[in-house]
């Protein structure tokens, strides 16, 4: 029985560069998730600004954030930028738009805890769509995570749940599903496509869809200097370095990953705003950690035996 050849080094270190390159998405990702779980606490630090007029500011902000962001780094050329991402730019814009104004409309008709367990369904979408448009495998171990966070995420909101609230709960379902069809084209771009244009297009639709419904404006500047923060550091920021991690991960990871959100958002409620999670949200936010953790640490572990029986 003869020997496999052990790789070349060229080959070993394009296996490195991957693992490192997978690496630095997944960390960029939860920076990320950070960043957008700062929203609660942060809003209840407002004085009168409330519902539409946080989305409209929020998006105003975002959308000012990012045309500087493109004018440093593109100069005269940032408006070429923008055509240069082609129809598939304005798709994606299109959709950072759906899921900024999908979320605030759909509070608006529905409890939080009946809005979060639509947004459960995140994770499955996305890895559904990528088999189907992708024909991107999702091994077992990543249905199991994806099951079990769904489930810890119900369990969080399970008190606030009620019959009421279906309106809400279907325009929350634009939420998934325009990340979904946004992480996949993404994805499918593998970073032919510079889609940091997108949001600042999607940030710019969402403004303007929410200003009619945001009036009259009654932002007290305290509102304006928290709003501010949220637009750059909540929204623009962590939606730009998505655009990059999001090219190097498959839909799914992207998606599962994003339920951090969800957890670290009563976290920081608790430590900037008073408010202790009930026990329910401990519960919960314990098993979507462990199944993030759970996916993850498998992924390593089939990662490193692969590339052991490829030396060997």
């Amino acid at each position: 029985m003869t020997e496999a050849a052990p790789p070349s080094a060229s080959t070993a270190r394009v296996q490195t560069r991957v693992s490192g390159g997978h690496r630095s998405a997944l960390l960029t990702l939860i920076a990320c998730t950070v960043l957008w779980s700062t929203a609660g606490v942060a809003t209840r630090h407002l004085d009168q600004a409330e519902g539409f007029e946080i989305a409209f500011w929020r998006s105003m902000f975002c959308a000012a954030f990012m045309l500087v962001t493109m004018l440093v780094l593109h100069r005269g050329q940032w408006w070429s930028r923008v055509n240069a991402a082609g129809l598939r730019g304005w798709i994606s814009g299109a959709m950072w738009a759906v899921m900024f104004i999908c979320f605030m409309l759909a509070l608006t008709r529905a409890s939080v805890a009946n809005v979060m367990v639509v947004l459960a369904s995140s994770p499955l979408l996305a890895a559904l769509l990528g088999m189907l448009v992708l024909k991107e495998r999702v091994p077992a171990r990543t249905w199991v995570a994806i099951a079990v966070a769904a489930i810890g995420l119900i369990w969080m909101v399970r008190e606030g749940l009620s019959a009421g609230g279906l309106v809400g709960m279907a325009i929350a379902c634009g939420v998934p599903l325009a990340s979904a069809i946004n992480l996949v084209l993404l994805r499918r771009t593998g970073g032919q496509v510079d889609f940091v244009p997108a949001v600042l297009l999607g940030a710019v639709i969402s403004a303007a869809v929410t200003l009619p419904m945001a009036l009259p404006l009654s932002a007290t500047p305290k509102d304006l200097a928290i709003l501010a923060a949220l637009g750059v550091f909540q929204l623009g920021l962590p939606c730009m370095l998505m655009v990059s991690a999001a090219q190097r991960l498959a839909p799914h990871e992207v998606a599962l990953l994003g339920l951090l959100e969800v957890v670290l958002g009563p976290i920081w409620t608790w430590l900037g705003a008073g408010e202790t999670p009930t026990r329910a949200a401990i519960e919960g936010g314990a098993l979507v950690l462990g199944a993030l953790a759970f996916n993850e640490l498998l992924a390593r572990r089939t990662y490193f035996s692969t590339k052991a029986r490829s030396i060997t």
